[in-house]
C-alpha cells in the first residue's frame, strides 16, 4: 500500500490561494496580516509566498478572534501573550524534569554506605517532609 506522508506543521508548501481557502479568509486579508507582522509565510525562490500548515492554524486563530469582535491590536497581544504561555510551560517541564533528577540522585546516595546524608551535595539543609534543595553550579 502507498501513501503520502503528512508534512511537518511547519514546512511552508501552501500557495496563498489554497491557505485562503482553507481558512477562509480572503488572499488579500492574508497579504495584510503579513503587513501587520501577524504571520509570516515562508517564502519561494522567486518571491511567492507559501504558508505550513501551522500557519493555517495561526490564520483561522486570528480569523476566530477577530470575528469575535477583538481588535488587531488585542489579537497581537494575545499571541505574544500565548508565545510567553507556551515558554513558560516548557521551562516548567524542564524545571519539573530537573527536579526529579535531583530526588533520583538523592534516592541513589549510599546512605547505608556509611555517607550521611549532610554530605550529600545536593543537600545543605535538613529535610522534613516532601522538601528537597537542589544547589546548582553556576556555568
Amino acid at each position: 500500500m502507498t501513501g503520502f506522508a503528512t508534512p511537518n506543521p511547519d514546512a511552508a508548501v501552501y500557495v496563498i490561494s489554497v491557505a485562503a481557502e482553507l481558512t477562509g479568509l480572503h488572499p488579500q486579508t492574508l497579504r495584510t496580516y503579513e503587513r501587520m507582522g501577524l504571520i509570516t509565510p515562508g517564502r519561494t525562490g522567486g518571491g511567492g509566498r507559501r504558508y505550513s500548515h501551522r500557519d493555517l492554524e495561526l490564520l483561522r486563530l486570528i480569523a476566530d478572534l477577530t470575528s469575535r469582535g477583538i481588535g488587531i491590536e488585542g489579537v497581537r497581544r494575545i499571541l505574544v501573550l500565548e508565545d510567553q504561555v507556551a515558554a513558560l510551560r516548557a521551562r516548567n517541564a524542564e524545571l519539573v524534569a530537573e527536579l526529579e533528577s535531583a530526588r533520583d540522585a538523592v534516592r541513589r546516595t549510599p546512605s547505608s554506605a556509611g555517607v550521611p546524608a549532610s554530605r550529600v551535595p545536593a543537600l545543605r539543609a535538613p529535610l522534613t517532609g516532601n522538601q528537597l534543595v537542589v544547589w546548582r553550579r553556576q556555568r
